[in-house]
Formats: C-alpha cells, sequence, structure tokens
C-alpha cells in the first residue's frame, strides 16, 4: 500500500498557503504560485487548483482583486486579502496546527515527543 499522494495532501492546504502568501503584499496568480515553490521546495500548485482556489475566496470576501500593469507585458490581476481573510487566515492556520497535534498524536509511536 502507498501513502497519500502528496497532491492529496497538497489539495486540502490550498487555501490556507494562497492566504499566508498574501498577508503581506498583493500578488498576482503566477507570483503566488511561485512563492509557494520557492517557500517550501516540492509544493507546487497548478493552475488547474491555483486559480479556482482565488476566484473561490474572491466570492467569499476572503480577497480582493484588480487589474494592474505587468511588468513589461500584460495586464495581470493581483489579489489581496481583506480583513474577513485575516481572519479566515488566522482559523484556518489554528485548524491546521490542531490538525497536525491531532494526526502527530496518532502517528507517532507511544512515547515519541513531538518537536516543535
Amino acid at each position: 500500500m502507498s501513502p497519500l499522494p502528496r497532491s492529496q495532501l497538497l489539495k486540502g492546504t490550498t487555501e490556507l498557503l494562497v492566504l499566508s502568501v498574501l498577508e503581506d503584499e498583493p500578488c498576482h496568480g503566477y507570483e503566488i504560485a511561485q512563492r509557494i515553490r520557492e517557500s517550501a521546495a516540492g509544493l507546487a500548485l497548478s493552475e488547474g487548483a491555483l486559480y479556482p482556489t482565488l476566484h473561490r475566496l474572491e466570492r467569499r470576501g476572503a480577497l480582493s482583486a484588480a487589474w494592474g500593469a505587468g511588468e513589461g507585458g500584460p495586464r495581470r490581476r493581483y489579489y489581496q486579502l481583506t480583513d474577513a481573510g485575516r481572519g479566515q487566515l488566522a482559523e484556518s492556520r489554528a485548524e491546521w496546527d490542531r490538525f497536525v497535534a491531532e494526526v502527530g498524536a496518532v502517528s507517532r509511536p507511544r512515547g515519541e515527543a513531538i518537536r516543535g
């Protein structure tokens, strides 16, 4: 039996990753994907996962978006966190921390402490 594919693990964290990248400054879609790749080698969001996530977060009011000039190229859509998005990011981080602790509690051998 093979372990759970990384793509399935990534699917459940896409919103958290996107919101985290946008915490400090607005970015366009390609830049968001690039920052995720640079921050965590091995994590790569496909366009097929990224753009539906951006649109879903925008519809829910977590992101706002505006067209802006691209650097020497076509216009780009820049996304930024709203106040609601900052709240969702805080809740998502707390939920992620709980989830990691719960999975760790079950998956580690008895008596082995979680380092962190």
